[in-house]
């Protein structure tokens, strides 16, 4: 049976929250496609530039997933060694045959608690 776009999408989540950054060969198209600033296109380049990238190295905590059509929307927290607070991060993969086509994002620091009485997540 073939996995669900959201399941192929969270466990090669879950696979590079370990370490694991070679997942992402098998999960990325070869022409995928990068929409963050500063960040290459292209299936080498970006394992390359991710993989050295302090996202690598982060504390990944995923919060919600949500799943339509072609699209994997996840919300998490990313917290790189020496950053208490981190950042919070919403990643929007566009899926196509199987593998990961395209990608946005949205990151934001997460600021001192008293500024966030409702929580950051």
């Amino acid at each position: 049976m073939d996995k669900t776009n959201k399941q192929l999408v969270v466990e090669g989540f879950r696979e590079f929250a370990s370490g694991n950054t070679e997942v992402l060969r098998t999960l990325l198209h070869e022409n995928f496609i990068e929409h963050s600033p500063g960040n290459p296109s292209g299936r080498d380049a970006f394992i390359e530039f991710i993989a050295a990238a302090p996202v690598a190295g982060a504390h990944l905590d995923l919060k919600r997933v949500v799943a339509e059509d072609d699209l994997v929307v996840m919300h998490y927290s990313m917290t790189p060694e020496g950053d208490e607070r981190g950042v919070a991060v919403v990643d929007i993969w566009r899926l196509e045959d199987g593998k990961i086509a395209e990608h946005w994002d949205v990151v934001q620091p997460v600021p001192e608690a008293d500024q966030i009485p409702n929580g950051m997540f």
